[in-house]
Protein backbone atom coordinates (compact mmCIF):
# COMPACT_ATOMS: atom_id res chain seq x y z
CA UNK A 1 0.00 0.00 0.00
CA UNK A 2 1.09 3.57 -0.66
CA UNK A 3 0.27 6.64 1.35
CA UNK A 4 -1.34 9.40 -0.73
CA UNK A 5 1.89 11.39 -1.06
CA UNK A 6 3.87 8.42 -2.32
CA UNK A 7 1.10 7.35 -4.67
CA UNK A 8 0.83 10.89 -6.04
CA UNK A 9 4.55 10.87 -6.81
CA UNK A 10 4.33 7.41 -8.39
CA UNK A 11 1.28 8.23 -10.52
CA UNK A 12 2.33 11.73 -11.58
CA UNK A 13 -0.77 13.48 -10.26
CA UNK A 14 -1.03 15.83 -7.30
CA UNK A 15 -2.30 15.01 -3.85
CA UNK A 16 -5.02 17.59 -4.41
CA UNK A 17 -6.15 15.74 -7.54
CA UNK A 18 -6.27 12.38 -5.73
CA UNK A 19 -8.37 13.94 -2.96
CA UNK A 20 -10.73 15.39 -5.57
CA UNK A 21 -11.04 12.01 -7.29
CA UNK A 22 -11.93 10.52 -3.91
CA UNK A 23 -14.55 13.21 -3.20
CA UNK A 24 -16.38 12.71 -6.51
CA UNK A 25 -16.15 8.93 -6.37
CA UNK A 26 -13.87 8.58 -9.37
CA UNK A 27 -11.03 6.87 -7.53
CA UNK A 28 -11.52 5.87 -3.91
CA UNK A 29 -8.49 4.84 -1.83
CA UNK A 30 -8.04 1.09 -1.54
CA UNK A 31 -8.06 1.54 2.21
CA UNK A 32 -8.37 4.29 4.84
CA UNK A 33 -6.46 3.82 8.09
CA UNK A 34 -9.06 3.98 10.86
CA UNK A 35 -6.67 5.42 13.46
CA UNK A 36 -4.77 7.99 11.37
CA UNK A 37 -7.30 8.63 8.60
CA UNK A 38 -4.54 8.20 6.01
CA UNK A 39 -5.65 7.33 2.51
CA UNK A 40 -3.85 4.26 1.22
CA UNK A 41 -3.62 3.22 -2.44
CA UNK A 42 -2.71 -0.10 -4.04
CA UNK A 43 -0.35 -0.65 -6.96
CA UNK A 44 -3.28 -1.90 -9.07
CA UNK A 45 -4.90 1.53 -8.82
CA UNK A 46 -2.07 2.96 -10.89
CA UNK A 47 -3.84 1.40 -13.92
CA UNK A 48 -6.97 3.41 -13.06
CA UNK A 49 -4.90 6.60 -12.98
CA UNK A 50 -3.47 5.78 -16.41
CA UNK A 51 -6.97 5.06 -17.78
CA UNK A 52 -8.27 8.36 -16.44
CA UNK A 53 -5.34 10.17 -18.06
CA UNK A 54 -6.08 8.44 -21.37
CA UNK A 55 -9.74 9.41 -21.27
CA UNK A 56 -8.81 13.03 -20.45
CA UNK A 57 -6.50 13.11 -23.47
CA UNK A 58 -9.59 12.39 -25.58
CA UNK A 59 -11.25 15.41 -23.98
CA UNK A 60 -13.69 13.48 -21.78
CA UNK A 61 -14.82 15.20 -18.61
CA UNK A 62 -14.53 13.51 -15.23
CA UNK A 63 -18.32 13.12 -15.25
CA UNK A 64 -18.12 11.28 -18.58
CA UNK A 65 -15.19 9.16 -17.38
CA UNK A 66 -16.79 7.88 -14.17
CA UNK A 67 -19.25 5.40 -15.82
CA UNK A 68 -16.45 4.00 -17.97
CA UNK A 69 -14.44 2.93 -14.92
CA UNK A 70 -17.07 0.86 -13.20
CA UNK A 71 -17.38 -2.88 -13.70
CA UNK A 72 -20.70 -2.75 -15.55
CA UNK A 73 -19.52 -0.42 -18.30
CA UNK A 74 -20.16 -1.86 -21.77
CA UNK A 75 -18.71 -1.20 -25.22
CA UNK A 76 -22.06 0.29 -26.19
CA UNK A 77 -21.83 2.80 -23.36
CA UNK A 78 -18.25 3.64 -24.32
CA UNK A 79 -19.31 4.10 -27.94
CA UNK A 80 -22.15 6.43 -26.93
CA UNK A 81 -19.83 8.53 -24.76
CA UNK A 82 -17.18 8.81 -27.45
CA UNK A 83 -19.74 9.69 -30.15
CA UNK A 84 -21.15 12.37 -27.85
CA UNK A 85 -17.65 13.77 -27.37
CA UNK A 86 -16.99 13.62 -31.10
CA UNK A 87 -20.09 15.72 -31.82
CA UNK A 88 -18.99 18.23 -29.23
CA UNK A 89 -15.53 18.47 -30.81
CA UNK A 90 -17.07 18.94 -34.26
CA UNK A 91 -19.14 21.83 -32.91
CA UNK A 92 -16.02 23.35 -31.40
CA UNK A 93 -14.15 22.97 -34.70
CA UNK A 94 -17.00 24.63 -36.60
CA UNK A 95 -17.05 27.51 -34.11
CA UNK A 96 -13.27 27.87 -34.34
CA UNK A 97 -13.52 27.93 -38.15
CA UNK A 98 -16.22 30.62 -37.91
CA UNK A 99 -14.02 32.68 -35.59
CA UNK A 100 -11.04 32.19 -37.92
CA UNK A 101 -13.10 33.45 -40.85
CA UNK A 102 -14.22 36.47 -38.82
CA UNK A 103 -10.61 37.25 -37.86
CA UNK A 104 -9.50 36.99 -41.51
CA UNK A 105 -12.33 39.30 -42.59
CA UNK A 106 -11.37 41.84 -39.95
CA UNK A 107 -7.75 41.73 -41.08
CA UNK A 108 -8.90 42.40 -44.65
CA UNK A 109 -11.03 45.33 -43.45
CA UNK A 110 -8.07 46.77 -41.53
CA UNK A 111 -5.97 46.63 -44.70
CA UNK A 112 -8.81 48.28 -46.62
CA UNK A 113 -9.21 51.06 -44.06
CA UNK A 114 -5.47 51.69 -44.02
CA UNK A 115 -5.49 51.96 -47.81
CA UNK A 116 -8.47 54.30 -48.27
CA UNK A 117 -8.81 56.20 -45.00
CA UNK A 118 -5.95 58.65 -45.30
CA UNK A 119 -5.90 60.98 -42.30
CA UNK A 120 -6.48 64.65 -43.10
CA UNK A 121 -7.60 63.99 -46.67
CA UNK A 122 -9.80 66.64 -48.35
CA UNK A 123 -11.88 65.84 -51.43
CA UNK A 124 -14.16 67.98 -53.56
CA UNK A 125 -16.77 65.53 -54.80
CA UNK A 126 -20.42 64.75 -55.39
CA UNK A 127 -22.46 62.57 -53.03
CA UNK A 128 -24.74 59.89 -54.48
CA UNK A 129 -28.28 59.34 -53.11
CA UNK A 130 -28.68 56.36 -50.77
CA UNK A 131 -31.69 54.54 -49.33
CA UNK A 132 -31.54 54.55 -45.54
CA UNK A 133 -33.46 53.63 -42.43
CA UNK A 134 -33.34 56.54 -40.03
CA UNK A 135 -34.39 58.01 -36.72
CA UNK A 136 -34.60 61.77 -36.33
CA UNK A 137 -34.94 63.46 -32.96
CA UNK A 138 -34.01 66.66 -31.17
CA UNK A 139 -31.82 65.49 -28.29
CA UNK A 140 -28.45 66.35 -26.74
CA UNK A 141 -25.47 64.98 -28.67
CA UNK A 142 -24.63 62.92 -25.57
CA UNK A 143 -27.61 60.68 -26.52
CA UNK A 144 -26.29 60.01 -30.03
CA UNK A 145 -25.09 56.54 -29.04
CA UNK A 146 -28.59 55.63 -27.81
CA UNK A 147 -30.15 56.69 -31.12
CA UNK A 148 -27.64 54.67 -33.13
CA UNK A 149 -28.13 51.59 -30.96
CA UNK A 150 -31.93 51.85 -31.25
CA UNK A 151 -31.70 52.14 -35.03
CA UNK A 152 -29.25 49.25 -35.41
CA UNK A 153 -31.37 46.93 -33.29
CA UNK A 154 -34.47 47.64 -35.36
CA UNK A 155 -32.68 47.32 -38.72
CA UNK A 156 -31.08 44.06 -37.59
CA UNK A 157 -34.51 42.72 -36.55
CA UNK A 158 -35.64 43.28 -40.15
CA UNK A 159 -32.83 41.10 -41.52
CA UNK A 160 -30.58 43.93 -42.69
CA UNK A 161 -26.81 44.15 -42.16
CA UNK A 162 -25.88 46.78 -39.56
CA UNK A 163 -22.07 46.52 -39.54
CA UNK A 164 -21.64 49.10 -42.26
CA UNK A 165 -21.23 52.83 -42.70
CA UNK A 166 -23.52 54.96 -40.53
CA UNK A 167 -24.45 58.53 -41.35
CA UNK A 168 -25.24 61.37 -38.97
CA UNK A 169 -27.16 64.25 -40.55
CA UNK A 170 -26.88 67.43 -38.51
CA UNK A 171 -30.05 69.35 -39.31
CA UNK A 172 -29.09 71.67 -36.47
CA UNK A 173 -26.03 71.16 -34.30
CA UNK A 174 -25.85 72.70 -30.83
CA UNK A 175 -22.67 74.20 -29.43
CA UNK A 176 -22.28 71.62 -26.65
CA UNK A 177 -23.09 67.98 -25.92
CA UNK A 178 -25.79 68.82 -23.40
CA UNK A 179 -27.78 71.22 -25.59
CA UNK A 180 -30.43 69.69 -27.90
CA UNK A 181 -29.45 69.16 -31.53
CA UNK A 182 -31.71 68.17 -34.43
CA UNK A 183 -30.07 64.83 -35.27
CA UNK A 184 -30.85 62.23 -37.90
CA UNK A 185 -29.05 58.89 -37.64
CA UNK A 186 -29.17 56.69 -40.74
CA UNK A 187 -28.04 53.23 -41.90
CA UNK A 188 -28.10 52.15 -45.57
CA UNK A 189 -30.57 49.35 -46.37
CA UNK A 190 -30.69 47.11 -49.42
CA UNK A 191 -34.44 47.60 -49.91
CA UNK A 192 -37.35 49.29 -48.10
CA UNK A 193 -38.12 47.67 -44.75
CA UNK A 194 -41.25 48.04 -42.60
CA UNK A 195 -41.29 51.30 -40.68
CA UNK A 196 -42.12 51.73 -37.00
CA UNK A 197 -43.34 54.66 -34.94
CA UNK A 198 -39.67 55.63 -34.59
CA UNK A 199 -37.78 54.22 -37.57
CA UNK A 200 -38.60 55.56 -41.02
CA UNK A 201 -37.27 55.00 -44.56
CA UNK A 202 -36.22 57.61 -47.09
CA UNK A 203 -33.50 58.39 -49.57
CA UNK A 204 -30.72 60.71 -48.53
CA UNK A 205 -30.58 63.11 -51.47
CA UNK A 206 -27.59 63.53 -53.70
CA UNK A 207 -25.28 66.51 -53.28
CA UNK A 208 -23.85 67.96 -56.48
CA UNK A 209 -20.77 69.45 -54.86
CA UNK A 210 -19.38 68.92 -51.38
CA UNK A 211 -16.10 68.92 -49.54
CA UNK A 212 -15.29 65.82 -47.51
CA UNK A 213 -12.64 65.52 -44.81
CA UNK A 214 -11.42 62.14 -43.57
CA UNK A 215 -10.22 62.03 -39.96
CA UNK A 216 -10.11 59.93 -36.79
CA UNK A 217 -12.31 60.88 -33.87
CA UNK A 218 -14.38 59.68 -30.94
CA UNK A 219 -17.89 60.48 -32.20
CA UNK A 220 -19.41 60.54 -28.72
CA UNK A 221 -17.11 63.23 -27.31
CA UNK A 222 -17.28 66.94 -28.00
CA UNK A 223 -13.61 67.37 -28.83
CA UNK A 224 -13.56 66.86 -32.61
CA UNK A 225 -12.43 69.91 -34.57
CA UNK A 226 -13.17 68.43 -38.00
CA UNK A 227 -15.92 70.96 -38.71
CA UNK A 228 -13.62 73.94 -38.05
CA UNK A 229 -10.82 72.36 -40.07
CA UNK A 230 -12.98 71.66 -43.11
CA UNK A 231 -14.63 75.11 -43.03
CA UNK A 232 -11.24 76.79 -43.02
CA UNK A 233 -10.22 74.71 -46.05
CA UNK A 234 -13.45 75.60 -47.84
CA UNK A 235 -12.89 79.33 -47.43
CA UNK A 236 -9.25 79.05 -48.45
CA UNK A 237 -10.21 77.30 -51.71
CA UNK A 238 -12.79 79.89 -52.70
CA UNK A 239 -15.96 78.08 -51.67
CA UNK A 240 -18.63 78.63 -49.05
CA UNK A 241 -20.88 76.19 -47.20
CA UNK A 242 -24.28 75.67 -48.74
CA UNK A 243 -26.44 76.29 -45.69
CA UNK A 244 -29.64 74.93 -47.28
CA UNK A 245 -28.30 71.34 -47.17
CA UNK A 246 -27.38 69.85 -43.77
CA UNK A 247 -23.88 68.69 -42.90
CA UNK A 248 -23.29 64.94 -42.82
CA UNK A 249 -20.82 62.88 -40.87
CA UNK A 250 -20.23 59.33 -42.07
CA UNK A 251 -18.69 56.75 -39.73
CA UNK A 252 -16.55 54.68 -42.08
CA UNK A 253 -15.47 52.24 -39.35
CA UNK A 254 -18.22 49.84 -38.13
CA UNK A 255 -18.55 49.44 -34.37
CA UNK A 256 -16.96 45.99 -34.28
CA UNK A 257 -13.89 47.23 -36.18
CA UNK A 258 -13.04 49.98 -33.68
CA UNK A 259 -9.77 49.32 -31.84
CA UNK A 260 -9.18 51.85 -29.08
CA UNK A 261 -11.51 54.86 -28.89
CA UNK A 262 -11.17 56.35 -32.36
CA UNK A 263 -12.91 55.50 -35.61
CA UNK A 264 -12.45 56.77 -39.15
CA UNK A 265 -15.06 59.36 -40.03
CA UNK A 266 -15.78 61.53 -43.04
CA UNK A 267 -17.27 64.99 -42.54
CA UNK A 268 -19.22 66.17 -45.60
CA UNK A 269 -20.22 69.81 -46.10
CA UNK A 270 -22.15 70.86 -49.22
CA UNK A 271 -20.51 73.90 -50.89
CA UNK A 272 -20.84 76.34 -53.73
CA UNK A 273 -18.16 78.30 -55.55
CA UNK A 274 -17.80 81.96 -54.63
CA UNK A 275 -17.74 83.88 -57.92
CA UNK A 276 -15.23 86.68 -58.13
CA UNK A 277 -16.59 90.14 -58.72
CA UNK A 278 -16.84 91.05 -62.36
CA UNK A 279 -16.97 87.37 -63.39
CA UNK A 280 -20.65 86.77 -62.59
CA UNK A 281 -22.69 85.91 -65.65
CA UNK A 282 -25.03 88.65 -66.81
CA UNK A 283 -28.60 88.03 -67.98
Amino acid sequence: MFKIGAFAKLSGVTVKTLRHYDEIGLLKPAQVDEESGYRLYSAEQLLTIRRIAGFKEQGLTLEMIRPLLIGGASLAQAEYTLLEKREELERQIQEAQRQLLEVDERLERIEHHEAVAEEGKFLLRSVEPVLVAYVRETVPKSQLCLLLDELKQYVRSQGEETDREMTIVWHRKADSNEEPSDIEVAIPVSSPIPISHRVKIHQLPNVKEAVSYTHHCDPYKDNCNASETIRAWIVDKGYRPLETIPVREVYLTPDKDIYGHLRVAEAIIPVERILERGLESTP
